[in-house]
């Protein structure tokens, strides 16, 4: 009898979330893959699409003053102190379907789960999905989150949308949000009553497929240091006529300046320390390259991340030694536009306990992995909300269409949730 029961929930569970996850995609469809900009009229309607299919469902739905959607039984909507669940909806361009919103649908299938099945909550629960967290489209990151917690920066507020130039703040205003609590830096929600924040999503590296395990609990979430564009300015010339001892060659300082980042990013490994170093997007002047001409200028991003904030001070300051060094060696200029940083987080140690008590009472072999890429958890965790993460085993990579997510394993993560809410410890988070 007792398996019958568990097959008919298994059932239930698996129509819910592919038929969401299946008409999102469709209904959010590019070319390729997903496109959910952040704060667009496309994400506008992924919220109402959630609203609707969670109304079906029994549940109460409102809106905060970021318009991001928060879910919840009916009894627990005035909930004073309450656990939160819950990712983002926006995605990256032309992305994959279950970056974000897959810790959106785990909080709505525990809430419809507690509902259909009658299973109380130790606590009561709220769900949220939040709109813009990846920084694909203004360059800033964990964007509603940190309006949320009244500390989205002026200069993030004012950084300019990559499609038609107008800030941030303006496209905010356009949805709706309390752009004047914003600048205020006043809080949209007061995070004192939030007595843990929890978020699903999925692994973006290997880990859990080489080890065949559907799911993880996360130790913590790598901070980062990132700029969307670094200038070289050097000077241009007849790449046949000018001597190497007269060139000012922005392509090779560039060359040069990552190379030494690389050195020095494998003396931090060998030390001990954590760090990952990117660039994701490099050129010069499409207008006026060309095969035969020394470039005056290129341009990159550059992305460096750490568990350690020692590491990723560390790394700065290399940055800006070696770019002074290389500036003086070759004749040429770097110009740095605004440092984007967000501090490293660690989840609550309690937490992670719970949850991993929680893997273990559902008969899943235990596993905990810090997270390299940055997550809306770490905004909530640095303003000191008690925070926890579950990882699900994803193939085919993040930010791109490959994202491929077993609905069961998608079910066996969203399960230790749901055990958690259910079964807590008499532990009190504050």
């Amino acid at each position: 009898m007792k398996a019958s029961v568990r097959t008919n929930e298994q059932k239930w569970e698996e129509g819910f979330v592919a038929r969401l996850f299946e008409e999102i995609a469709r209904r959010t469809a590019d070319d390729q893959g997903v496109s959910r900009p952040a704060y667009s009229e496309i994400e506008t309607e992924t919220l109402k699409y959630l609203e609707q299919c969670a109304r079906d469902e029994g549940l109460d739905v409102v809106y905060d003053r970021g318009r991001n959607a928060w879910f919840s039984l009916p009894e627990d909507t005035d909930a004073e102190d309450y656990v939160l669940v819950g990712s983002h909806v926006d995605s990256v361009p032309r992305g994959g379907n279950f970056d974000g919103l897959a810790g959106v649908l785990a909080g709505l299938v525990c809430l419809v789960k507690s509902r259909r099945e009658g299973r109380k909550f130790s606590r009561p629960v709220k769900v949220i999905a939040m709109r813009g967290e990846e920084s694909a489209w203004f360059g800033p990151c964990y964007i509603a989150s940190k309006a949320l917690l009244g500390v989205l920066e002026p200069g993030e507020q004012s950084a300019p949308h990559k499609g038609d130039g107008r800030p941030l703040i303006g496209h905010m205003a356009d949805t709706g949000v309390d752009v004047g609590a914003v600048r205020g830096a006043n809080p949209l929600v007061d995070h004192r009553h939030i007595l843990a924040y929890l978020e699903l999503h999925i692994e973006q590296g290997p880990m859990l497929v080489e080890k065949q395990l559907a799911a993880a609990v996360v130790s913590g979430i790598r901070g980062n240091i990132r700029h969307k564009r670094i200038a070289c300015i050097g000077e241009a010339g007849h790449s046949g006529a000018v001597p190497r001892a007269y060139r000012h060659d922005p392509v090779l300082a560039m060359a040069e300046l990552l190379n030494r980042l690389d050195e020095s990013w494998l003396t931090i490994l060998q030390k001990g320390d954590d760090l990952v170093l990117t660039c994701g997007m490099l050129g010069t002047d499409s207008e006026t390259h060309a095969l035969s001409r020394i470039p005056d200028s290129v341009g990159f991003s550059l992305d460096i991340r750490s568990q350690d904030t020692g590491a990723l001070d560390e790394m700065r300051d290399l940055l800006h030694q070696e770019a002074r060094y290389i500036e003086t060696d070759r004749g040429v200029k770097f110009q740095f536009d605004d440092e984007i940083f967000t501090a490293p987080a660690l989840c609550d140690e309690g937490i992670v306990e719970d949850l991993t008590g929680a893997q273990i009472r559902l008969c899943q072999k235990p596993f905990v992995m810090p997270s390299g890429g940055g997550h809306d958890a770490a905004v909530f965790a640095n303003a000191g909300v008690p925070t926890g993460m579950i990882f699900v085993r994803n193939r085919g990579g993040s930010h791109n269409p490959g994202e491929s997510m077993e609905i069961s394993d998608f079910l066996q993560a969203t399960g230790i949730i749901f055990e958690y809410l259910t079964s807590q410890s008499d532990r009190i988070y504050r």
